[in-house]
């Protein structure tokens, strides 16, 4: 007989399929699932889930046989770590694969805003090119200061690309970096961001990190400032930052991340300064079915009485 497990959001066909011939999958989506999960909550052993849905307390509690979750990303916010290990349910993410892509979309979203991309796209289709209009010029990445709040696998990453670019680069993080003699370190938030003219937030979300960019880091970042998050929503204060982009306190952002998405906040579809982008950033092909192979070893690991590969400490 098939282990059951609940799949809570979509994974690539293909992932999918490998899922649904191995394990008797409860997809959390699917109406008829859901009643199958409430008619025998004790026979699921496994879930897997994005890092920015994760699983709630309330599953923790109603899943009595639970051992494995296994997260497709590399975020645990969304999971109580602590209640995990309590119960001695590992908790697994996909490490190491997404990096890259989500290294791009910090570009992409830099570049997009500088270079006022969507702008551009709008003043096309309003035919205003046609009828003789100007559009306007955007800004070289060349020689601008970006500042890397959070200097991990993807703040290094996008380092390294923005380099190639002519930017230049420093950084604030949380513990010593090693390695980075060329980029300059600051000692807080704050003096990075009023050293910098993009501040890219690649910071992991934490407690301690919660709306760690807030109205004291956007005002250093100041008026001609542009604030890039591929992070989570969580580190932002979306209060703060939609009074600064209203107020000019600086001049844009490019958002991939937000809190409580996907529903968020009407007032960031109002404004013209602000890029947005539905948490794209290790939405390739390439990536995804890397991440879900990870996904794929450590339920098969866990459920042949293994430690999962890549088990959170």
């Amino acid at each position: 007989m098939k282990q059951a497990i609940i799949l809570v959001e979509p994974m690539l066909d293909e992932i999918e399929a490998r899922l649904d011939e191995s394990y008797d999958v409860h997809r959390l989506g699917l109406e008829r699932d859901r009643a199958r999960i409430e008619a025998k909550p004790q026979a699921i052993r496994a879930v897997v889930t994005g890092g920015g849905t994760g699983l709630s307390r309330e599953w923790f509690d109603r899943l009595a046989a639970l051992g494995l979750v296994a997260i497709n990303g590399v975020g645990t916010d969304k999971v109580d770590l602590e209640l995990a290990r309590s119960r001695g349910i590992h908790v697994s993410t996909t490490p190491g694969v997404l990096a890259d892509d989500v290294a791009d979309m910090g570009m992409a979203l830099i570049l997009g805003v500088l270079r006022r991309v969507t702008e551009g796209d709008r003043f096309m289709r309003r035919g205003d090119w046609a009828s003789g209009g100007k559009p306007a010029l955007g800004a070289s990445l060349k020689g601008r200061r970006l500042g890397i709040l959070g200097l991990g696998q993807i703040g290094r990453a996008l380092g390294r690309r923005a380099e190639t670019f002519g930017m230049r680069i420093s950084y604030w993080n949380r513990s010593v970096c090693d390695g980075q003699e060329a980029w300059k370190k600051f000692g807080s938030p704050v003096e990075l961001a009023a050293a910098c003219d993009v501040l890219a937030v690649c910071v992991a979300a934490t407690p301690q990190t919660e709306k760690i960019v807030g109205r004291d880091v956007l005002a250093a970042l100041g008026p001609s400032g542009l604030l890039v998050n591929v992070a989570r929503g969580s580190v932002v204060d979306e209060d703060a930052l939609i009074a600064a982009l209203k107020g000019g306190v600086i001049a844009g952002a490019g958002l991939d991340v937000f809190v409580n998405e996907p529903k968020i906040r009407s007032e960031f579809m109002a404004l013209d300064n602000v890029l947005l982008s539905p948490h794209q950033g290790s939405a390739t092909v390439e990536t995804r079915r890397a991440m879900g192979e990870i996904v794929l070893a450590n339920l098969a690991a866990y459920f042949a009485g293994a430690t999962p590969p890549t088990s959170v400490p």
